[in-house]
């Protein structure tokens, strides 16, 4: 958790707005990609809105009370906004550019070295003007916060067009946003001619084993199960086939047991720069849950990731099926009932 903006605000730099007279809808403030850890309690809850596209994190965030949106909405005004800074580039530029443009004050941003700060805040004192200006940085806990305040235009860090990868549209802030991902690749070639009636993608990202999905026999529906909004948002776009349904969810606890015949997943394996291998251990407990007891579950995993003792402990038959030094195509069937 941060305390930089909690120091920001004690020290007067980052002036926090007054609430508006007779109801009237000011001083309100807005949050950009917070984790569900962050320390906001220096913002006035009553007139804060966070921006939030990860579902875990809108969750965690909505439990406190804090009102949470998953995208920006449209002509909204603020008198003061916060971004957090996100370990993608493009996305962190995009949403500091946004954040100037609906904001009538300041902007504070804050983050930590590993996820670039560093590196935003010099490029930001590149884009100072004489009408507007840069504050010092504060730097605390291994990160830095820092205000903008006038008449800044970073619209030419907005993207200019759309991005497409073989056709399939994309957007900052999505895993394999440069290309398609060669571990989906290497499971998408992999996977058999029929994969059973009712399927899911568990973890759809922007929808590319989604769409290899689609077109194998019998497949009659197609769950696409993604916690980050804007990945969704790329699956809709990308994947019109109407046997397809899609979900802005946590995998880990979506849907109902013993539900479906197949599941097809490269899962996550961080949320921050350190490898958890708990999270893909997590998601093939929830693929054992939603498969019926024929199920069949297809994954693909980094070569060194410790899954096989997970899949044997919930699968009653374990195989790779492909593989190469740094990838592996694992088949997990019939579910362990416990």
């Amino acid at each position: 958790m941060s305390i930089r903006l909690t120091l920001a605000v004690e020290a007067g730099g980052f002036v926090l707005p007054q609430a508006g007279e007779n109801g009237e809808d000011a001083g309100r403030v807005v949050v950009f990609h917070p984790d569900g850890a962050q320390d906001l309690t220096a913002l006035p809850k009553d007139r804060t809105l966070i921006v939030q596209p990860m579902r875990p994190d809108y969750e965690a965030l909505e439990g406190q009370g804090w009102d949470v949106v998953a995208e920006l909405p449209t002509g909204a005004r603020f008198a003061a906004s916060m971004v957090c800074v996100t370990r993608a580039k493009a996305l962190t530029r995009q949403i500091v550019a946004q954040a100037l443009a609906v904001t009538d004050g300041q902007v504070l941003l804050d983050g930590v070295k590993t996820d670039g700060i560093d590196s935003v805040y010099k490029a930001l004192k590149g884009e100072v003007t004489a009408t507007s200006t840069l504050s010092a940085a504060i730097s605390k806990a291994h990160g830095k916060a820092f205000w903008l305040s006038g008449d800044m235009d970073l619209s030419h860090w907005l993207p200019t067009a759309a991005q497409e990868i073989e056709g399939f549209q994309v957007r900052p802030g999505v895993f394999s946003a440069d290309g398609v991902d060669p571990a989906s690749a290497m499971l998408a070639q992999a996977l058999p001619g029929k994969l059973g009636k009712r399927v899911i993608d568990l973890g759809a990202g922007w929808g590319y084993l989604s769409a290899a999905i689609l077109g194998r026999e019998g497949v009659e529906t197609l769950d696409l199960i993604e916690a980050n909004a804007i990945a969704l948002e790329c699956c809709r776009l990308n994947i019109t086939d109407a046997r397809a349904r899609f979900h802005w969810a946590d995998a880990r606890d979506w849907g109902k047991k013993a539900s479906h015949d197949t599941v097809v997943m490269n899962p996550p394996f961080h949320s921050s720069r350190s490898a958890e291998p708990s999270l893909g251990q997590a998601f093939i407990q929830t693929a054992a849950r939603l498969l019926v007891g024929s199920g069949k579950l297809w994954m693909v995993a980094n070569r060194h990731l410790p899954y096989e003792a997970t899949l044997e402990a919930h699968f009653a038959h374990v195989e790779e099926v492909a593989g190469t030094t740094k990838f592996k195509v694992l088949l997990a069937e019939r579910p362990k009932r416990r």
